[in-house]
């Protein structure tokens, strides 16, 4: 057997026990055959194969699959739901299953506007790990000229398809957000940090949608009714993760989620259009008027 088949096998047996929570062994072996139909491939093992198995799960994707001798099934354990892992796996995943299939360009079409800047990861994130400064040349959206600045680098972390780093300036010692994709280069520098005992990036970005975070004002408890079909839509695939829903009928979904007001989520409302309705509270209100009154005044609308 490959050695892509014994990796879309791992894959295979992480995915359903993603996907049932728990199973046993004659489950995911009555899996791993319906795939093995599906891609015209044998992936059903013996039990003992299947022991060797998560030994190598383990090992390659440090993935800890665990069995409850009082039910007599596998499960994932806890830990290993991270967002990292998920991401990890999905990427694998998408890999492995592109090259076992051929001429897969006659099916599948991919984006082709993507964010540039990726090629920084490597060295980024040698620097936040070893806690080296680093001078770092950044070029803003409205500034015509590139800024050279030593940087603390914490953290990494995505918004909308766009990463940023995380940095304190040492010029103004204020933590910022730096966009991969102005990142024009950076140098190691013999200068080390040390990383802040308070941080907690998760908690810093909590109420945030992206990557503003005004730190003089709370967070606002926002109320928002959707059309039904548009409602669907965000069941699916929510907000934020403070979402939860008031109402839920054949007129409306009226969910509440708990967020800065920035521009960042005044341009993701914007997108739905007419199919939301922002019902509190009232500065939010006041400033989507105020957008799609200048929007109207554009296009010759009073």
């Amino acid at each position: 057997m490959a050695k892509q088949d014994y990796i879309f096998r791992y894959l295979t047996i992480i995915k359903k026990l993603r996907q049932s929570g728990e199973a046993t062994f004659k489950e995911i072996n009555d899996y791993l055959g319906k795939e093995s139909e599906f891609l015209d491939r044998t992936y059903s093992v013996s039990n003992r194969t299947f022991i060797r198995d998560l030994t190598e799960i383990r090992a390659l994707f440090k993935v800890d699959i665990r069995y409850d001798f009082s039910k007599g099934v596998y499960f994932l354990a806890e830990d290993q739901q991270s967002d990292l892992n998920n991401r990890m796996l999905e990427s694998i995943d998408t890999i492995n299953s592109l090259k076992m299939m051929s001429d897969i360009t006659k099916y599948m079409f991919f984006e082709k506007r993507r964010a540039h800047g990726t090629h920084h990861f490597y060295g980024l994130l040698h620097a936040i790990k070893n806690r080296v400064v680093i001078l770092l040349v950044h070029q803003k959206f409205d500034s015509d000229t590139p800024k050279e600045r030593p940087v603390e680098p914490y953290a990494l972390k995505e918004s909308k398809g766009r990463w940023y780093l995380l940095a304190k300036d040492r010029h103004d010692r204020r933590i910022k957000t730096f966009g991969l994709d102005r990142i024009l280069g950076f140098q190691l520098t013999p200068g080390r940090f040390d990383y802040p005992a308070h941080l907690d990036v998760n908690e810093m970005f909590r109420f945030c949608f992206g990557v503003i975070n005004p730190d003089d004002i709370p967070p606002d408890e926002i109320i928002l009714s959707f059309e039904p079909e548009q409602g669907k839509y965000i069941k699916s695939y929510p907000i934020h993760e403070s979402q939860s829903i008031i109402t839920d009928n054949d007129h409306e979904l009226r969910i509440k989620i708990t967020l800065f007001i920035t521009h960042d989520l005044v341009m993701e409302l914007l997108s739905y259009g007419m199919g939301v309705k922002i019902i509190s509270p009232d500065r939010l209100i006041k400033a989507m008027q105020g957008i799609y009154k200048g929007a109207a005044a554009q296009y010759g609308q009073e």
